[in-house]
């Protein structure tokens, strides 16, 4: 080897001890590192404004500082903003994967590790950007919504007015919405049997029972009708217009109810519905006897009805109470705003209502119901469905009803049914009506 030579280096190490050095990879390098940050403060952007709570944005909405401005612009126009984002994150990225390949080739040259080089270029460059630009600033900007909002609010909106960004984004919402106007019409319906079935397949054990169940009735609700939920004639407190204004008050007493029906000679002519309220003003009135001027009009409603619809009406009406009547026109029973908001929310009871359920529990597989109690109810009480039964009640409401219907007469005293796994045997029964039913749970 001669001495006054130059020691020889090969291309890959002169590259690399060489190139690293050049002032064009140090401005490069710069340059990365300053679309890198770009690309976080973009991304947590977009994880910052889109969970702000209610109460956040209703803060900007009463600020009255040019800040908050830039951020109730921004929250206005969701789909704007969004483009907008997506947009200049994408270039933003794109521009990092280039330039970090030319950075890349500058100072690790492939010759011959193209494996090393691949892994490098690929796995390492996708893992920062993921890391440093998406994961780690999205974090961040969740935790301090409110804060990284402002920060990013007049950045964010001078980028949306300046071309070619404002061309893309305007593009992309007029796009977007196009393709959710064609989405529209072929909308997939879905029946209440298969949102039941989602609704048992995405419960989780963090749910409550309670809100499960008004999850569940919520379900249930366009499919349930009025003459299912209704309180039966037999029980409910009525008031014959011939009475006077003293026994009159004697019934408002002993029911404790605020509104009551008025009819004429039988239930099945009601002629219109009490309100104690407006009763209340008269009561020191001792030359006050007319108390039938108070009356107002009865609303009336089939058996068939969805409660769904009857709930709008209400609404529209505003009023609490509709009588049923049947197809003959005879009055079948009454349906209140109450007994509506009960299939969604459960049980609503009041200083006047039994706290017990009229129903005794034997044992694990034994329970004793009254002959009126509604199906609906029954169901509730055995966690079980009307399928269960395995015989369809198109035409009963009650329990003695349904043993009626399927038995096709009045049951005499230890008489039963079998139905599915249960067995209703009547303990109590008069030639008019089955009074007490015991339930037995059979094995499979």
């Amino acid at each position: 080897m001669n001495l006054l030579e130059p020691p020889s280096i090969e291309p890959s190490e002169w590259a690399y001890t060489a190139g690293i050095s050049d002032p064009s990879i140090i401005i490069s390098l710069i340059v990365l590192a300053i679309l890198l940050l770009t690309s976080g403060l973009i991304s947590g952007s977009e994880a910052a404004f889109f969970s702000l709570s209610p109460s956040e944005k209703e803060e900007f909405k009463v600020e009255k500082e040019k800040k908050t401005y830039f951020v109730n612009y921004l929250i206005e126009r969701p789909k704007g903003l969004l483009a907008t984002i997506l947009v200049i994150n994408n270039f933003v990225n794109v521009a990092i994967v280039i330039l970090s390949s030319y950075v890349l080739n500058d100072i690790y040259p492939r010759h011959g590790n193209e494996a090393v080089h691949f892994l490098i270029e690929v796995i390492l460059i996708t893992l920062i950007i993921l890391l440093f630009g998406e994961v780690i600033p999205k974090i961040y900007a969740t935790k301090n919504a409110s804060k990284f909002s402002v920060f990013m609010g007049a950045p964010l909106y001078y980028l949306n007015r300046i071309p070619p960004v404002s061309w893309i984004s305007a593009g992309l919402v007029k796009g977007t919405g196009f393709i959710q106007r064609i989405g529209k019409r072929g909308k997939i319906k879905i029946s209440s049997d298969e949102l039941e079935h989602a609704l048992a397949l995405t419960r989780e054990d963090s749910d409550t029972d309670e809100e499960h169940k008004i999850l569940e009735g919520i379900v249930r609700f366009g499919n349930t009708e009025v003459s299912q939920i209704m309180k039966s004639r037999v029980d409910v407190h009525a008031i014959e217009e011939s009475l006077d204004l003293n026994n009159v008050m004697e019934i408002i007493l002993e029911c404790g109810h605020s509104r009551i029906p008025i009819y004429r000679e039988t239930f099945d002519n009601i002629v219109g519905v009490l309100f104690i309220k407006d009763l209340l003003p008269h009561i020191n009135d001792n030359t006050f006897s007319d108390w039938l001027t108070l009356i107002r009009k009865p609303f009336f409603v089939t058996e068939n009805k969805k409660i769904d619809d009857l709930l709008k009406e209400f609404q529209d009406k505003k009023i609490h109470i509709a009588f049923v009547v049947d197809e003959y026109g005879g009055t079948s029973g009454i349906v209140t705003l109450e007994d509506v908001l009960e299939e969604i929310v459960g049980d609503i009871t009041d200083e006047f209502d039994d706290d017990e359920i009229i129903y005794t529990k034997i044992d694990d597989d034994s329970y004793l119901f009254e002959g009126r109690t509604s199906l609906v109810d029954f169901y509730k009480v055995l966690s079980i469905d009307e399928k269960d039964l395995e015989i369809e009640t198109p035409n009963a409401d009650t329990i003695g009803g349904f043993i009626i219907e399927n038995a096709g007469r009045i049951l005499m005293n230890n008489e039963f049914i079998e139905a599915g796994r249960y067995k209703f045997i009547v303990e109590s029964s008069d030639k008019r009506r089955i009074k007490m039913v015991k339930v037995i749970i059979q094995p499979n």
